[in-house]
């Protein structure tokens, strides 16, 4: 189950199902080669992380990207993030730092072949550095915000310089958490967050206006 749900998340995330649009089961059961039974399992899952929304007799479709929603999720990552990510950064063990650093590296190779793992990997890297914390329960919360970031940071990435961006970024910030400067790591991290929301703000006002020009 947890295969397929990956495989329809990135379906999504990627924008074979665009957002805002009806799931045509029986189709989408077809290309996958299974049956109505377990995609809806999963997409009942995929409800759950706020990617997809059901209606009685209608079924499933793809939840819009909403400019309030992405202000509404970074803003919260904005108050979590950096201060667990600085905790952790003086509790890593050696393993912790090799997981990390090897969460950067799968990262990295994905965006430079463009693949639509990347959501994913960014998430797995950025929850690298906060794991080590020991803090579980906001350790949930700040995986839960990725989870419903990662349409959000599909959109962010697609200018072709925001890869480069973000390699550079993830690597001054991991470079930081090694090096325990506990300052720097979470100033790092605000820094990364806040400018990702305002690359959002012009991107997601951009495509608002091209839909509203179109209607």
């Amino acid at each position: 189950m947890t295969g397929l749900i990956n495989r329809v998340r990135a379906r999504i995330l990627s924008g074979q199902i665009q957002p805002d649009s009806w799931i045509k089961q029986d189709v989408l059961a077809a290309e996958l080669g299974i049956s109505k039974i377990p995609l809806r399992e999963a997409l009942r899952k995929l409800e759950e992380e706020g990617l997809v929304k059901s209606e009685i007799n209608r079924g499933f479709f793809v939840r819009p990207l909403l400019s309030h929603e992405a202000e509404d999720i970074f803003a919260l990552r904005l108050k979590l993030e950096p201060e667990i990510v600085a905790d952790a950064a003086m509790m890593a063990t050696d393993a912790d730092r090799v997981v990390a650093a090897a969460a950067l590296a799968n990262l990295q190779a994905a965006i430079a072949k463009h693949s639509d793992q990347v959501p994913a990997l960014n998430r797995a890297f950025h929850m690298a550095l906060v794991r080590p914390a020991q803090k579980a329960v906001t350790a949930t919360f700040v995986e839960r915000l990725h989870v419903l970031a990662e349409r959000y940071v599909s959109v962010h990435l697609e200018p072709e310089e925001r890869g480069l961006r973000a390699n550079a970024e993830h690597l001054e910030l991991l470079a930081a958490w090694l090096s325990r400067d506990r300052t720097k790591a979470f100033d790092v991290t605000r820094n990364h967050i806040t400018e990702t929301l305002m690359d959002l703000r012009v991107q997601l006002a951009a495509q608002s206006a091209e839909t509203t020009s179109s209607e």
